[in-house]
């Protein structure tokens, strides 16, 4: 198989009969969907969902049209993965509980009592907090989760985060919004109260 061909011309081989030609564009694209995927699932999860992307984009070839390049296609096909993963998460866990440590709920309760969305972007961005974030996005549901991680702590332009989850920019926006005060309620469901806090 020629690598100097393009994704398209690739893709046409296979849609042709030459199997073996998706090899060239696992090849190509492995370490992106890596990335992708390790980014939105717990790592021990990683490979597997790693694994369906590549098989779901094999089975969803027929209906590319290579309007895009077929990385940003690919992307998506990758980041609803990672929703699947995370739905399919939301109806086999039993009651989310906050298993926060005091000092990830002192932050949290700092981070949701701020009243803009840069103070609450600089929190989330602290990397010693990435357990708290956990917690706190394994509490939305699938897609809420999807458009907070990518709206917000990868900052990617809404009109991205909606084309990449198939999804009206609208919905984003209403989505990101309602997702805060859904975290709200959840924390004072388990008893957290978002208080101000001097800095």
């Amino acid at each position: 198989m020629p690598v100097h061909m393009d994704d398209e011309e690739v893709i046409e081989r296979i849609l042709d009969g030459d199997r073996d030609a998706f090899a060239l564009l696992l090849r190509r694209h492995e370490s992106h969907v890596s990335r992708l995927v390790a980014a939105h699932v717990p790592p021990d999860q990683a490979a597997e969902v790693a694994h369906e992307a590549f098989i779901r984009a094999y089975r969803g070839l027929p209906g590319y049209r290579p309007i895009k390049p077929f990385r940003n296609w690919l992307t998506t096909v990758t980041l609803r993965c990672c929703k699947d993963y995370w739905r399919r998460e939301y109806r086999n866990r039993e009651a989310p509980v906050c298993d926060l440590s005091e000092d990830g709920q002192r932050w949290l309760d700092t981070a949701l009592a701020a009243n803009s969305t840069e103070a609450f972007e600089t929190l989330a961005r602290q990397r010693e907090l990435g357990e708290v974030l956990d917690a706190v996005l394994n509490m939305l549901s699938p897609m809420d989760r999807m458009v907070m991680t990518l709206s917000y702590l990868e900052e990617r332009p809404t009109s991205e985060t909606a084309e990449m989850l198939g999804i009206s920019v609208p919905n984003v926006k209403v989505r990101a919004f309602r997702a805060k005060r859904k975290l709200k309620g959840f924390l004072k469901r388990y008893g957290i109260q978002g208080e101000e806090h001097e800095a």
